[in-house]
């Protein structure tokens, strides 16, 4: 699962023919049809859509789902325009694009905390973040790549300036390491770390963002996210989905095998034991223990506005208490 939330959004408005309504009553006979755009390929991330999908749960709730993987010119003006009802965002694209200003919200947080992590070989020798001073990082040549690595270097006392900083797109990064293209890569510990240590038996070494809160922020990524607009004018539909969504997150985090076969269906292609693997990795990491799946705290929101901001990755102050609400959880 490579990271394309890497790229600072391009705002394209996408013209697509699916949205709430965009039939004659937006019905599908007793059913409301609402479309889901993934950021990605089916991934354990989306294991509550395809269960709640699955279970039924949408159809109780009167909608009529359709799960499509993400438009070329980026998931964030589509979901925001209202071309797609709800969709699978980060907050490093949320911002930036409110801040340009798309009227895209998040709904709920998908995984509690950063679950992504700089991958080297353990024989490059990379055991801190120090040791990146160097070395040559393989990504996606992103502006938020370049200012978390430069940052993550310079708070262990390491030189960012010796980092070498290389654009290799979407590429096998195992094979890209192995044949010394680049040293280091920026991976989601529930994917790739799992694919490298578990599938591919590889010696690895990872440096968990999570672990350096000292330097670097926490923000969520992914998350559920709608328009305004839907908000506005069809909260009781929000309330709904996020309702029937909730279901299929607390299901998959007390049947992770469940959750990988059901998956595994929509995403036949998708190596088994990896999604098994995986799902089995988010089960204790969609949420904190003792704390409602999905939930957003405003300090997380606001820590992460203010790192992109000095890090000049936008150019103004975005108001994030209008970025994400919870008022669209279930009520507990």
């Amino acid at each position: 699962m490579k990271r394309i939330a890497l790229v600072l959004l391009l705002l394209i408005a996408v013209p697509l023919a699916f949205a709430c309504g965009d039939d004659d009553n937006g019905s599908s006979g007793s059913l409301k049809k609402l479309t889901i755009m993934l950021d990605w390929t089916p991934n354990t991330n989306h294991a509550g859509l395809y269960i709640a999908r699955d279970k039924g749960w949408y159809k109780d709730a009167g909608f009529d789902v359709n799960i499509v993987e993400p438009a070329s010119g980026g998931v964030d003006a589509v979901i925001g325009t209202g071309k797609a009802d709800f969709g699978i965002s980060v907050s490093e694209q949320i911002i930036p694009a409110r801040a340009q200003g798309v009227p895209i919200v998040s709904i709920g947080a998908i995984i509690q905390h950063n679950t992504s992590s700089l991958m080297s070989l353990t024989k490059t020798g990379i055991n801190r973040p120090k040791d990146l001073a160097g070395k040559t990082y393989g990504g996606f040549g992103g502006a938020l790549e370049t200012a978390l690595i430069k940052k993550f270097v310079s708070c262990d006392g390491g030189d960012p300036n010796s980092v070498k900083l290389i654009d290799v797109g979407d590429v096998d990064y195992l094979v890209g390491m192995e044949q010394k293209r680049f040293d280091f890569v920026w991976i989601f510990d529930a994917w790739d770390a799992i694919r490298a240590r578990e599938i591919e038996h590889k010696e690895i070494n990872t440096l968990p963002f999570i672990k350096y809160t000292d330097c670097i922020p926490d923000w969520y990524t992914p998350v559920l996210a709608t328009s305004e607009s839907m908000i506005k004018d069809h909260p009781d539909i929000v309330r709904k989905f996020m309702d029937a969504t909730s279901r299929g997150y607390e299901y998959a985090m007390k049947n992770p095998e469940d959750a990988a076969a059901i998956l595994s269906k929509a995403a036949p292609e998708a190596d088994k034991a990896l999604m098994l693997a995986s799902a089995k990795f988010l089960a204790s990491r969609y949420v904190d223990q003792g704390r409602q799946w999905a939930k957003q705290d405003l300090e997380v929101w606001t820590k992460f506005e203010q790192f992109l901001r000095d890090a000049g990755l936008t150019d103004k102050k975005v108001d994030v208490s209008k970025a994400f609400t919870n008022d669209y959880l279930p009520k507990k």
